[in-house]
């Protein structure tokens, strides 16, 4: 015997979409907040995909969000440069002590 389809709310759908775009989630990490709400996976995928297509949500998360992905970055590069750049020196005070 067939189950029957459950019925979503606009409502419902605008927010569960709302909640995969705020939270900077890709399509491909909208599985945990399916979960969350106890629907598919790939219904809350279409229902994004929907909705970025319509123009309703941006594309790629908010302005804000994006910015601090880029500043992460940087910070990162920065810090793996001052590690390099400690351990030179960490080498040549060994080197100038003996």
């Amino acid at each position: 015997m067939a189950e029957k389809r459950r019925k979503f709310d606009p409502e419902f759908r605008e927010r569960a979409v709302r909640i995969v775009t705020e939270t900077g989630k890709t399509i491909a990490e909208v599985a945990e907040v399916a979960e969350d709400l106890g629907i598919n996976e790939t219904t809350l995928a279409s229902w994004v995909s929907r909705a970025r297509r319509a123009g309703t949500v941006p594309a790629g998360g908010n302005d804000e969000l994006e910015r601090l992905r880029r500043e992460n970055a940087q910070l990162k590069r920065d810090n793996k440069e001052l590690v390099m750049e400690r351990d030179v020196l960490r080498r040549c005070m060994v080197l100038w002590v003996k």
